[in-house]
């Protein structure tokens, strides 16, 4: 009578083939935006205006102003909103607030 068959083997797991313990539906946090990219974030969303004319004074106070109100992601969220809906008016204001952030 023939042997029966034996099953296969399966090779042991090396160690670049472990896997993660981390489970697959665990979010990834993205990193926080530079701090020189918040400031300009927070000064697009805030309510000061390039025909304001400000002075130092006046724009850290709209930035620290814009943070308390939306938080820096809802800042960062203000904005992309409006590169959205007006694209080219946003653009110029982007590149105001970062003239007036550096």
């Amino acid at each position: 009578m023939p042997d029966p068959p034996t099953p296969p083997r399966t090779r042991p797991r090396t160690t670049t083939e472990s896997r993660s313990p981390m489970p697959v539906s665990t979010p990834l946090l993205p990193m926080p935006p530079a701090a020189s990219g918040a400031r300009c974030a927070a000064l697009f969303a805030s309510a000061l205006q390039p025909s304001d004319t400000p002075d130092a004074g006046t724009i850290a106070a709209a930035i620290t102003s814009a943070v308390q109100r939306f938080g820096p992601r809802g800042c960062a969220e203000h904005m992309a909103q409006e590169f959205g809906d007006h694209p080219d008016a946003a653009a110029r204001r982007m590149r105001w607030a970062r003239r007036l952030a550096a």
